[in-house]
């Protein structure tokens, strides 16, 4: 008897004729921006319960991270470790992008349909959080490199503080810039669409490159938004978080045409 002959498995999308290797972007106007915080503030009143509990998590990981750090004893460990947050932000929104998939299909969103999204899309989750992880180590030793040059104790003057907090935000904006480029759109799209992780970060990086402006304004937003959270012991990250998460959905919807490419598999069919 002859043995069953058993098919490689691929789990990637099928290759279609005719599907470009990299999504089409559209021009941006300088407003756009602010339209995807109003879509996204629209959708955490849509869905307050399952957006804040993201939130509310976020923000208890965001204070766990501080306190562990103020046990050390170490103020720069704290300052690396929270600023690394931007770093991983775009894999912990994965259930707010579903959320945004759910009310754009016209459905009420649900926490079985987020866990469901977020299992479909774990593989490609787990691909980008690892990059992300390397990033984010990467800029630990910097800044822990920071503090060696530049020293910054809270017995010290103010003006050795400032020299640390500056050092540290331009070599920190380099390492943000490269996660933003890589993440901020892909993971969306990845939800909506049945789309290789390589094509979604192309289309991203491509995305980023012909819209410098409004990209840079969408950057300040999510900078002051965070920073406006942080500033308030972490409490307004509850809201903060789930607004940007709704907004990036909105954001990668109106950025990027995947019209190409089939909607995802875990997701119920919805226009755009």
């Amino acid at each position: 008897m002859n043995a069953p002959v058993v098919e490689p498995r691929n789990d990637d999308p099928p290759e279609r004729p005719g599907q470009p290797f990299v999504a089409p972007c559209r021009r941006l106007d300088s407003r756009a921006p602010l339209r995807w915080l109003r879509r996204g503030w629209a959708d955490l009143r849509a869905a307050p319960a399952l957006s804040l509990g993201h939130g509310a998590v976020v923000s208890a990981l965001s204070l766990a991270v501080s306190a562990l750090a103020q046990q050390a004893g170490s103020y720069w460990a704290q300052l690396v470790l929270l600023s690394g947050f931007g770093f991983v932000a775009p894999v912990l929104a994965l259930g707010l992008y579903a959320i945004s998939r759910q009310l754009a299909a016209g459905r009420q969103p649900t926490l079985a349909g987020c866990l469901a999204q977020q299992r479909r899309s774990l593989g490609n989750a787990m691909v980008f959080a690892l990059v992300l992880l390397v990033v984010f180590l990467v800029w630990a030793r910097a800044g822990s490199m920071v503090h060696v040059f530049f020293p910054a104790d809270e017995d010290r003057d103010h003006v050795q503080l400032l020299t640390f907090l500056a050092v540290g935000a331009a070599i920190g904006s380099i390492f943000a810039l490269v996660s933003f480029a890589i993440s901020a759109f892909s993971l969306p799209m990845l939800c909506d669409r049945d789309v290789a992780a390589v094509t979604a970060v192309v289309s991203r990086v491509n995305a980023v490159l012909r819209n410098k402006g409004p990209m840079a304004l969408w950057i300040a937003l999510i900078v002051a938004l965070v920073a406006t959270g942080f500033a308030t012991a972490m409490l307004g990250l509850v809201v903060a978080i789930p607004m940007l998460g709704h907004a990036t959905f909105h954001a990668y919807r109106e950025t990027i045409d995947a019209s190409g490419w089939p909607l995802n598999p875990a997701q119920a069919p919805a226009t755009g």
